[in-house]
């Protein structure tokens, strides 16, 4: 369930002044979750008067936003060499140039801060290889080192006196994992931008996209949204989709294409499957669709269910973390396993039943909406109020 107002670890900042905050992060702006929810925090923050300063190795924010912006220059790939060298150069950055409030965006920087928000737990989750070549696979499994023992590391260097946890699942893993930082855990919700996703919102944007990947109009359409496709589980999307032939798959990220090409080919599906890679399309994608589909193994609040779920669609996932809070199973969406056969049991439920479509996407419409943008950027405000108030 969406974190209570009464919180009384975020319920005491309402008309309190703003504070100045440093935000650290790879990277800042429009496309991909986590540095999405980054440029809504800095925006909903300038609105309500905090001074922001961004450390970061990319910050796309939009026009008019004003925060002040210090580049750490350095490689963004491959991964083994680009980790180590933000944490020395960004630790080095947020040295000189921290101001007032300080929040790291993982474990990035070994500078003491006041907060670290947790995104992803590398202790719980599992790392899966863009491609599976043997060089991938290597660099991911020296990847998944480096980032647990960053991990491990970062938590107890920095100090910090919040935890920010993105779901209740997440917060329960680091009560779990790192039981020394319990009485510092606080859930933070990520946002929604309930204006932009929500039914028919891009109507116009999806017509063309429809137009331009060839889907006849009563063609009914699921979308896969998300990067790792191991672990988000196209290939059983994929094996679903030949038991339920009635649905065009757009699939919408970056992964290893060549791959799952051959794998829609070897199912039979192959016409069946749109590729859209990484687009700034995305309200299009979930206005053109009838469903959305995730059959992910882990997430830690998958921000695409709750923005396809704004938008209005019928949801079937995985009950990972955060879409075991949205999602009640037959209410406002489907619970599935990653089971070919029960994922194309429920796609033909969907296809033949659209009053089932509509009532499951009116209910996640309404669900989704308890977890509004502002809603954490406020709940940010009142963390740093409490972070910042000197001690009694």
């Amino acid at each position: 369930m969406a974190p209570s107002p009464d919180d009384p670890v975020l319920g005491a900042a309402a008309g309190t002044p703003p504070v100045e905050v440093t935000i650290v992060a790879h990277d800042i702006g429009p496309v991909r979750g986590m540095e999405r929810q980054l440029s809504d925090l800095v925006v909903g923050l300038r609105r309500l008067g905090h001074a922001v300063t961004v450390i970061g190795r990319t910050c796309e924010l939009p026009d008019g936003t004003d925060a002040r912006f210090h580049r750490v220059r350095g490689p963004a790939r491959p991964f083994v060499v680009a980790y180590p060298w933000f944490m020395l150069a960004g630790s080095l950055a947020v040295r000189r140039r921290r101001r007032g409030i300080v929040q790291a965006t993982g474990a990035i920087v070994l500078n003491r801060v006041d907060a670290i928000s947790v995104h992803y737990l590398h202790r719980v989750a599992t790392n899966t290889p863009s491609r599976a070549t043997w060089l991938f696979r290597a660099h991911d499994r020296a990847s998944g080192v480096l980032k647990r023992l960053g991990e491990r590391v970062c938590l107890r260097v920095c100090r910090p006196a919040a935890v920010v946890c993105v779901s209740a699942g997440v917060a329960d893993e680091v009560r779990e994992h790192y039981p020394s930082l319990a009485g510092r855990v606080v859930t933070i919700y990520n946002g929604i931008d309930t204006d932009a996703f929500a039914p028919g919102a891009r109507r116009e944007q999806a017509g063309a996209l429809r137009a331009r990947l060839g889907i006849g109009e009563g063609r009914l359409v699921a979308a896969f949204v998300g990067s790792e496709w191991e672990r988000k589980g196209l290939a059983p999307l994929l094996a679903a989709l030949a038991l339920a032939p009635e649905w065009t798959l757009l699939v919408a990220g970056g992964g290893d294409e060549q791959r799952y090409r051959e794998l829609a080919e070897a199912a039979g599906v192959a016409g069946d499957v749109r590729w859209l890679g990484v687009t700034d399309e995305v309200q299009g994608v979930y206005d053109l669709a009838d469903a959305f589909v995730l059959p992910s193994s882990y997430e830690t609040f998958s921000l695409v269910t709750f923005e396809a779920a704004a938008s209005g669609l019928a949801i079937l996932a995985t009950p990972v973390n955060g879409v075991r809070e949205l999602i009640l199973d037959g209410e406002t969406g489907m619970l599935i396993t990653r089971e070919p056969e029960l994922i194309a049991e429920c796609l033909r439920r969907l296809g033949a039943d659209p009053a089932l479509r509509t009532r499951l996407g009116g209910a996640a419409r309404t669900a989704a909406l308890s977890y509004g943008r502002e809603r954490m950027v406020d709940e940010h405000h009142a963390l740093y109020q409490r972070l910042a108030a000197p001690p009694s």
